[in-house]
């Protein structure tokens, strides 16, 4: 057995060790079975440092259970972490070997390795986030976390790239994570390497500051801890005295936050007095009893007093921090809580990420805090299920071809994220490379997707888009693109339209448009220039039906002014072949001809229109003769059903007479007063003796209309009254 194989076997115990002290004979059984797979598939590959490739493996995995405090099932993981889950074969295995779980986690860790994070320090708390929200399982972060501080403790087998790249990860997503998670010296370890990296000067400096006061700086602690000590027993108390130097990379940051050098830094160590209060009632009193013996002794200084007992902060963390002096005039930072307040800000709720505003997500805080739970004490019950987030995904990360980081609601599709780069992106949308692969712009992103989009300038939004998207941004810039692309097509199509009517030599009006879109069963005529433009409607049938609603419901210029002609003679009635209207008729689409405005009683045919309904006539109308002689396929005979309801039609009189003196006034009393008709519009105009009055009237129906003719002809001056359109 060579040296290296002899390492091998003596890390292998180790980790076997570990299972034996946590879990039972089946996890040590599956850690070996585990360690039999992935030394024959790493057999032969080997670390920069010429090491075999399984050692990596094993170390990761022994960081995993003894440091982050995780179970077999992630030891497992870790040793197989470098296996392709996307080969059957392996899949297969793993899946059979070890569960499903197993084969997620490996999954996982393959996606998350995949990721881009060149450029996560420009969007760190997206990062992180996404992080936790591309696994199904937080083992895979956390195997993640291990295999990352097993890189840095060996640097010397790193490219400058490669650590570059590392410590990024470490600097905004591992430590913020290690943090919450209460892995303290986990943490404190990667800001120590961190800090070698990026300023290896003054990291080198301060550690020799620190090595070089070390036994001085335990004397110290030891000679201000004994006299506390000595009161709190005498006093009663059942407590802790806790202490520990702070590290480097700790140390740096309070001398860049105070701008102040390495002396001068009052907190180079931490002491914290954990009181055993026996009742919850007496623990605001106990902490400030603690307090007044340390300041008994030793002189406080009140600017340095923070009381988060009586006004505890928003997240829920309670302590009492002083700052004393303490022998040869140094400053040392104490503070006072009891075990509840101690627990409680260890555990995180109020631990220094919350209100440093490190990450800010409910989800996230409330699924970690769960977690570490969990690493601290792994025996509990059903422990497993802690590793999964209570919640589905809610969102998608994505990264551009640059490595930045976009965030999406999931299902977003290519087109969503082309609209949540640039309105002219989406609008130019045709599809779209992810991971290399051509996509359309249909293709639901998965999380970690690197997206390259395709643009065309000959694309533009299309209706059936709307249909797809999953944001709110996307939607509605497609919509407004639409209705302004809608709305320069239906420019076009209306001068198109008016061109067509100058060459057919029509004068343009609001009815003729309204015919059309009757006709066409559109809802505005904005939505008829559109379909003229884009060559939906054909512009012969539009002539067409303007022609037909011409010949049906006008006549010549100036026929209005033309004699009427003699009445159209009645048909032969036939049994059957009568079609009976009136108001309380229902299911039959007609209407009264503005060209003669009948009212019951009168004697009317109807006509078949090319609108789909059917248009009634007098016979005497000016256009009855014509109508009947030109399409008399499309003449039917109709009748006034009887109703028992007199509903009012409107029918307008011309008068013409002599202008006598209150002949206005006499006519009106005679409508309004005498015969109680409701009168809608009058209008008269003179000229020499001669008046000529026009007349709006609401007629129950013919008879009603006889008997007003034939009152108003008995009006002195009154020469000739007739029905007008």
């Amino acid at each position: 057995m060579t040296n290296q194989d002899k390492l091998v076997r003596e890390k292998l115990e180790e980790l076997l060790d570990l299972i034996d002290e946590k879990s039972n004979g089946e996890s040590r059984r599956l850690i070996q079975k585990a360690f039999d797979i992935a030394y024959e598939a790493y057999e032969g590959r080997i670390m920069p440092n010429g090491s075999p490739f399984i050692l990596h493996h094993l170390d990761v995995a022994k960081i995993a259970m003894k440091e982050i405090n995780l179970g077999p099932t992630s030891a497992v993981c870790a040793l197989l972490h470098s296996l392709d889950p996307d080969q059957p074969e392996v899949r297969k295995k793993i899946e059979k070997t070890f569960g499903r779980d197993v084969l997620e986690i490996i999954e996982g860790f393959k996606e998350v390795s995949a990721l881009q994070t060149e450029r996560v320090s420009f969007q760190s708390d997206a990062f992180r986030n996404m992080f936790l929200s591309l696994v199904n399982d937080i083992r895979v972060i956390l195997i993640r976390m291990a295999h990352r501080l097993h890189d840095v403790r060996s640097p010397e087998l790193l490219t400058k790239k490669q650590k570059t790249k590392f410590f990024n990860e470490i600097k905004y997503i591992y430590i913020p994570i290690a943090h919450r998670l209460g892995l303290y010296n986990i943490k404190s370890e990667m800001e120590n390497d961190l800090m070698r990296f990026e300023h290896p000067a003054i990291f080198k400096t301060i550690t020799n500051k620190i090595q070089a006061t070390k036994s001085k700086r335990e004397v110290y602690i030891k000679d201000f801890i004994d006299p506390i000590e000595k009161e709190l027993i005498a006093a009663g108390f059942d407590f802790e005295i806790k202490w520990r130097t702070k590290s480097v990379a700790s140390i740096w940051a309070k001398m860049k936050r105070q701008n102040v050098d390495f002396e001068q830094v009052y907190d180079i160590f931490a002491v914290r007095i954990i009181i055993n209060s026996k009742t919850p009632k007496k623990e605001k009193e106990d902490c400030w009893m603690v307090y007044s013996i340390v300041t008994n002794i030793y002189q406080p200084n009140p600017k340095r007093l923070r009381d988060w007992i009586s006004t505890p902060k928003a997240s829920g963390y309670e302590s009492l921090h002083t700052t004393v002096m303490g022998p040869n005039k140094k400053w040392v930072e104490v503070q006072i809580r009891t075990v509840r307040m101690d627990e409680i800000a260890e555990k995180g709720q109020a631990a220094h990420w919350v209100y440093k505003g490190l990450m800010k997500s409910k989800e996230v805080d409330d699924w970690l805090l769960q977690v570490r739970d969990v690493l601290e004490h792994p025996e509990a019950i059903g422990s497993e299920y802690a590793y999964k987030p209570k919640n589905a995904k809610e969102y998608v990360f994505i990264f551009t071809p640059k490595s930045d980081l976009k965030r999406l609601p999931a299902g977003a599709t290519i087109l969503d994220f082309a609209y949540d780069i640039h309105t002219n992106v989406g609008n130019q949308c045709s599809g779209a490379r992810v991971n290399n692969k051509l996509v359309p712009i249909r293709y639901v992103l998965q999380n970690g997707d690197k997206v390259e989009i395709i643009t065309s300038k000959n694309q533009k939004p299309k209706p059936d888009w709307i249909g797809f998207v999953r944001t709110a941004k996307a939607r509605n810039h497609i919509k407004r693109q639409l209705k302004e692309e809608k709305y320069k097509d239906a420019e076009a199509g209306k001068e198109l339209l008016l061109r067509k009517f100058k060459n057919w030599k029509l004068k343009s009006s609001e009815d003729l448009i309204n015919v059309l879109v009757k006709y066409f069963k559109l809802d505005s005529a904005i939505d008829l220039y559109y379909l003229l433009a884009t060559e939906k409607i054909d512009l012969a049938l539009v002539k067409t039906v303007l022609n037909d609603y011409l010949s049906e419901e006008h006549d010549e210029p100036g026929q209005e002014e033309k004699q009427i002609p003699a009445a159209l003679p009645k048909t032969e009635e036939k049994q059957g072949d009568v079609l009976y209207i009136g108001d309380h008729v229902k299911n039959i689409n007609y209407r009264f001809a503005k060209c003669c405005n009948p009212i019951p009683g009168d004697d009317v045919f109807g006509f078949i229109t090319t609108l789909g309904g059917i248009s009634i006539h007098r016979r005497n109308c000016p256009n009855a003769k014509r109508l009947s002689e030109r399409y008399p396929y499309r003449v039917i005979d109709v009748k006034w059903s009887s109703s028992e309801e007199k509903p009012y039609y409107r029918v307008n009189l011309k008068i013409n007479g002599n202008d006598e003196l209150g002949i206005v006034e006499t006519i009106t009393k005679a409508i309004t007063g005498d015969l109680r008709v409701n009168m809608r519009s009058i209008h008269f105009s003179t000229k020499g003796r001669k008046f000529e009055g026009r007349v709006s009237l609401m007629i129950h129906n013919h008879d009603h209309l006889d008997q007003l003719i034939h009152k108003l002809k008995q009006i002195k001056g009154i020469e000739k009254i007739s029905r007008v359109k």
